[in-house]
């Protein structure tokens, strides 16, 4: 894709198998000097060896993206290391089961895991958007992407929290793509459907996998490249008049 070669990427929740391991291969593969960064280190290093001995560039960093200080560290040592910052990719989540599992509905669902749920996907992509925003702004030039989810449209009767945060991220980037845009800086939303991630597979039953198959308008089910493919849409100069939007990747399961 047109002008990434040689710009700058930080993708924030890189690991093997799931959405943002995938995301940073394929911005290697268009020539982006990528950062991988999860709060499990090693895993985002084991995307960085794949890339490096695929002839890529891309360096791993540890960081928790519900520490403000944390995450500023991350911005700052991708800068630092390569020179400026031109994508920014938010992915980050906590899907174990000791918080997904109790995020039950608005009646029940523990104060602690709504306020951690909110603490990593909406304050923590907040951060990422702080630190990065302004360098970008100074640059001229950026791309902000963050992850929402189909489930935003589909009013689960359960994870309340999930869907609240995930919704928190239509307003945070829309105001983004307001406040950038005029310095082109652009800011827009990935909403992924089912994706067959790593976790998904040794989770999910064939059987399952194939209920939810019936309800998507695609032969297939939803692979992490999928959403790699469109991120990197995203951040080159082919989608330079993309901005503010929030972007459906999930196989025609939801129209909205």
């Amino acid at each position: 894709m047109r002008g990434l070669k040689d710009k700058v990427a930080v993708v924030a929740g890189a690991a093997p198998g799931n959405i943002g391991g995938a995301t940073a291969i394929r911005l290697a593969e268009e020539g982006m000097l990528v950062v991988a960064a999860d709060l499990n280190e090693a895993a985002a290093q084991a995307v960085v060896d794949g890339i490096n001995g695929s002839d890529g560039r891309a360096v791993a960093r540890g960081f928790d993206i519900s520490d403000e200080d944390s995450y500023r560290g991350l911005i700052e040592f991708a800068v630092e290391r390569f020179g400026g910052l031109h994508g920014l990719f938010n992915v980050a989540a906590d899907l174990s089961p000791r918080t997904l599992a109790r995020d039950t509905d608005v009646t029940s669902v523990p104060v602690d895991v709504w306020r951690h749920t909110i603490d990593v996907t909406l304050t923590g992509y907040m951060y990422g958007v702080r630190h990065a925003l302004p360098i970008m702004i100074e640059q001229g030039t950026g791309s902000i992407v963050n992850t929402m989810s189909s489930a935003v449209w589909l009013g689960e009767t359960e994870r309340v929290a999930y869907q609240a945060a995930k919704s928190g991220l239509i307003g945070l980037t829309r105001h983004t793509a307001s406040l950038g845009g005029r310095h082109g800086v652009r800011a827009n939303l990935v909403s992924p459907g089912v994706i067959l991630t790593g976790a998904a597979l040794d989770t999910t039953t064939e059987e399952w996998r194939e209920q939810i198959l019936a309800t998507v308008r695609s032969p297939r089910l939803g692979k992490p490249e999928d959403l790699a493919a469109m991120v990197a849409f995203l951040f080159s100069d082919d989608g330079a008049y993309v901005n503010g939007q929030s972007l459906l990747v999930d196989g025609g399961a939801n129209f909205t």
